[in-house]
């Protein structure tokens, strides 16, 4: 495992739910900056499982990866579940995933990674952190428009004017399909860590951690499933 490069950054702040997508971004961050924490949100998901499984990748990560270890840091939890309490979404209630008039999946939560980002920047000033690192993804999109990359480049602008501090949001998943999000993983951590994530991390909508499959846990039928399933066989089919 190589050393940051010299001309790195040295600290970054991962938005680390437990899942697939934010376990490969922290595996990409302890691979290119010297120093990483990572922050957690409780947001009122119904597939809170996740809070658990976050803590378990974190030890297996220390515990098998002895490099990235030595870069990582300390781990943040923050409780916003009232904000999930605004708008009844598939992710914050138990409503049906469906296709709402409006064009966009029932899955979505409002401004959901808008107010990540405020908070985790809030944290990253306090602890001399300057770099965000999140999984959001254009390529496989999900029709999340907080998820775009011309959302995020301009909101990477508006909180280095709120804050006279020069972050950058680093999302090293933008142009990656799923496959290529697995093909990632396995070249920054090998086999062990595609272990890892088939077996300590939770991306299921529903919160089912009980079905297991190939690709991990999961329920295998709502949308984060099929996509993590999908990229999964393509990828092995490489």
């Amino acid at each position: 495992m190589a050393p940051p490069p010299a001309d790195a950054p040295a600290s970054a702040l991962v938005l680390f739910s437990g899942g697939q997508d934010s376990t490969t971004c922290l595996g990409h961050a302890l691979t290119h900056y010297g120093r990483v924490e990572t922050v957690g949100f409780n947001y009122g998901q119904r597939h809170e499982v996740e809070l658990k499984c976050r803590h378990r990748v974190r030890a297996a990560i220390a515990d098998r990866f002895p490099a990235w270890a030595a870069r990582l840091g300390p781990d943040h939890e923050i409780d916003i579940s009232s904000f999930g309490a605004i708008g009844e979404t598939a992710l914050t209630s138990d409503a049906e995933i469906v296709m709402m008039e409006s064009g966009l999946p029932s899955t979505f939560v409002p401004g959901r990674n808008l107010v990540f980002f405020v908070y985790a920047a809030a944290l990253a000033h306090r602890r001399g952190l300057n770099v965000l690192v999140g999984g959001m993804c254009e390529t496989d999109y999900s029709g999340y428009p907080d998820c775009r990359d011309e959302t995020l480049q301009a909101l990477e602008n508006a909180i280095r004017l709120g804050t006279e501090v020069p972050f950058t949001i680093d999302t090293p998943l933008m142009w990656l399909s799923k496959a290529e999000s697995w093909a990632l993983a396995d070249k920054l951590g090998g086999a062990d860590f595609v272990d890892l994530i088939r077996e300590e991390t939770h991306t299921c909508y529903r919160g089912d951690h009980v079905t297991k499959h190939a690709w991990g846990y999961g329920c295998g039928q709502c949308p984060a499933c099929e996509l993590r399933a999908k990229g999964y066989h393509e990828w092995c089919a490489r």
